[in-house]
């Protein structure tokens, strides 16, 4: 395959922004050009694209399917493994965001719970564990809305984003009438 400079740039983008995102530069670059593939790719076809060894795209691949954003298919007459993105940018989207929640909220919330569980025995301890409550109903408030936003239609939920700060708007103005 062979990249032109606007999917070379996408694929480098990706690769730096892979960091930021918790993973490394070649996860995001194999991540981008699987995305861009109008075709299932094998490892070979990724490695020799990108200039990777074949053992570093298998490792990233492996990541790949363990967030759920690449899938692998099989082709009539080819023993080898191809690899495909989800194709629906909207459950790209869906399955990044309970990937996260699953690697980063929950245990968090779990951690929380539990030290709700202990008994606090001074005043900074008492302070402390107030705190930890106003977090966990934060995230609990948050997580919870966005499992109700999650279940919306795709294009509900485009519409709704679409929305942005006219929801404000709507709030406000009805905050206004309830007075």
């Amino acid at each position: 395959m062979t990249l032109g400079p606007q999917a070379e740039r996408f694929v480098l983008h990706f690769g730096e922004m892979g960091s930021r995102w918790g993973v490394n530069r070649t996860v995001g670059q194999i991540y981008a050009l699987v995305f861009l593939s109008p075709r299932p790719l094998n490892a070979d076809e990724i490695a020799e694209t990108l200039g990777f060894s074949r053992s570093n795209v298998s490792v990233s691949i492996h990541e790949l399917q363990s967030w759920r954003l690449v899938r692998m298919v099989h082709q009539i007459g080819d023993r080898r493994d191809y690899f495909e993105s989800l194709k629906d940018v909207w459950e790209i989207f869906r399955v990044l965001v309970e990937e996260k929640r699953k690697r980063e909220i929950d245990p968090t919330l779990s951690l929380l719970r539990g030290l709700l569980l202990e008994t606090p025995s001074n005043a900074d301890e008492t302070y402390a564990q107030q705190r930890i409550t106003e977090m966990l109903e934060l995230i609990e408030l948050s997580t919870a809305w966005f499992d109700e936003v999650q279940r919306l239609p795709p294009e509900t939920l485009e519409s709704l984003m679409r929305l942005g700060s006219k929801v404000q708007k709507v709030l406000g103005f009805a905050g206004k009438l309830r007075k």
